[in-house]
């Protein structure tokens, strides 16, 4: 980290660059804080805060499911993978595509027709509510924290590095000052204020990824073969650069992780509670298909993009930048690419761009923490506190009062997480996040949809069985302890080899919720499989 700072620093030494930098990470504050109070003025009904009154067009949710998917770690994650790994880099965004079409083909639609607010309102629709709904509850509040974790950390990194932050203290209250602002979109703004912000966030991040891809095929006169050529040789691995196995075929060990890391991440994403909640927010199941559309549009040509941004990279940064890239685990590749083909350091060409990117990836991170924290807070208020401890009887606004009484204390606990976990692998907690959600979350769904003995018992199992093992099989694994990269050094408590459980916990969330079901039978949820069934297809009497 600290070698991080240095680049970071060093690439805004200048006074009126830092000055720039911090301009427009303040205008994209204040634009998205004006957004946010101008939303919370129809912020009425539950419908309002939980689903934005489902007023959105299918084209605005669209580029807002975008805007939530397309996270810090997709924008400066991966392009920094392809920049250090070439080929086996890009199968990143191939794997977040192609899960996209899973989400699209199996959930999105169904989903949006049979459940109301969250994924539990589907869940819960023909089993006993208290169990069924406290299980998800808890899966969504798992797999948000892990989420928050990741996004926090990165923009408390972000936001202190390019100011030239460097004492500990500054850093912690910048991770405090993004959990505030955070906190403040969810309570004011709701479902509205943030799906506009995430609309906003698509936007800059579209138009920032377009123009940098644009610079960079520039540069090579739009021949893409020639700025592959020239990745290859500047990368010191030849054509190994283009070829499969540079990072994930030195041993059978790394290639069964992959494997495993491919599953969560294609698999996870139709698990995903943020995910899954966007598509309460339009009126009818025609609108959510054509969301889903536009989102495919934008979420496919942002991962091809992140192509050139990579092997850009690779080509263009040189020297001790290129070193850098590595220093902070391809991180930087985005942010230096931009100030590459601005001019260079110490450029104002370059100044403006370095700051335009990072800028644009702050406002990346505000879009997505506000969309999980709305996802937790929701899941306990609706959830939790309306459905299992007040059984129905409460009314809209108190339920509205106590999810935004639960963004505080998510959001409290996000920043008290964050804080300590600044020294983790943020690739790590966004994994971890998706093999939690491809294990817990995806095996009740698709029971729930498709199977008409699934019951309660297998509901919950599958729940549980899928969380506890993901998380488990993390813990003895060598991302904790073992490595010198764990968590915790100087221990090894190691014997589960992988670093990504999905392999073992997704097959386990399926098979706990067959064995939960074939054990018990339950002619209630298998009575009401017919009525779920046309709901889903049909979306009626979903809103009730």
């Amino acid at each position: 980290m600290s070698t991080t700072a240095t680049v970071l620093r060093a690439a805004t030494d200048d006074g009126s660059n830092q000055l720039l930098t911090g301009s427009l990470f303040i205008v994209i504050v204040l634009i998205t804080v004006a957004i946010t109070f101008w939303a919370s003025r129809n912020n009425k009904t539950a419908a309002d805060y939980y689903a934005g009154g489902r007023s959105f067009t299918g084209a605005q949710n669209g580029f807002a499911v975008a805007g939530d998917y397309m996270s810090a770690a997709s924008f400066l994650g991966i392009s920094g993978a392809i920049a250090l790994s070439g080929y086996d880099g890009f199968l990143y965004s191939i794997g977040f595509l192609v899960a996209w079409l899973v989400a699209l083909l199996l959930v999105a639609e169904l989903l949006r027709n049979s459940g109301r607010f969250t994924m539990a309102d589907q869940l819960a629709f023909r089993m006993r509510q208290t169990p069924v709904r406290t299980a998800a509850a808890t899966s969504t509040v798992v797999v948000s924290i892990f989420y928050l974790l990741a996004q926090m950390v990165g923009a408390g990194a972000l936001v202190a590095l390019l100011l030239g932050v460097d004492s500990q203290t500054a850093k912690n209250l910048t991770i405090a000052g993004v959990g505030v602002l955070m906190i403040f979109y969810v309570t004011v703004g709701g479902m509205k204020g943030t799906t506009w912000v995430q609309i906003v966030k698509a936007v800059l991040l579209m138009v920032g990824t377009i123009l940098i891809t644009v610079l960079v095929l520039a540069k090579f006169d739009f021949n893409i073969s020639d700025m592959l050529g020239t990745a290859a040789e500047e990368s010191g691995a030849g054509k190994a650069f283009l070829e499969p196995g540079l990072k994930y075929g030195v041993s059978t060990e790394a290639k069964i992780d992959f494997i495993s890391l491919g599953l969560a991440l294609v698999l996870g994403t139709a698990g995903l509670p943020h995910i899954l909640i966007r598509f309460y927010t339009v009126p009818t199941a025609r609108q959510a298909r054509k969301s889903v559309l536009w989102a495919i549009g934008l979420i496919g040509s942002f991962y091809l993009m992140t192509l050139v941004l990579g092997f850009g990279a690779a080509a263009l940064v040189k020297g001790d930048k290129k070193a850098e890239i590595a220093d902070s685990g391809g991180n930087l590749a985005s942010p230096l690419l931009a100030e590459a083909v601005g001019g260079g350091s110490g450029s104002t060409g370059g100044a403006i761009l370095l700051a335009f990117i990072s800028a644009v990836a702050f406002a990346t991170i505000l879009a997505v923490v506000a969309g999980l924290t709305l996802t937790s807070a929701s899941s306990v208020a609706h959830d939790m506190y309306a459905n299992v401890w007040k059984k129905g009887k409460v009314t809209e606004q108190q339920e509205v009062k106590v999810a935004r009484l639960a963004a505080f204390v998510i959001g409290g606990i996000a920043i008290a997480l964050s804080i300590p976990a600044q020294k983790l692998n943020i690739a790590f907690l966004v994994a971890l996040a998706f093999a939690v959600a491809a294990s817990a979350n995806l095996p009740a769904l698709l029971y729930n949809l498709f199977w008409r003995r699934f019951n309660t018992r297998g509901a919950v199992w599958s729940i549980y069985g899928g969380l506890i093992s993901c998380v488990g099989l993390v813990i003895f694994s060598p991302v904790v302890s073992g490595s010198e990269t764990a968590m915790i050094t100087g221990a090894d408590f190691s014997w589960f080899p992988l670093a990504n459980p999905g392999i073992i916990s997704i097959p386990l969330g399926f098979f706990f919720g067959w064995l939960g079901t074939v054990t018990m039978r339950d002619s209630d949820a298998e009575a009401r499989y017919v009525e779920l069934d046309v709901r889903s297809m049909t979306g009626a009497g979903s809103e009730k």
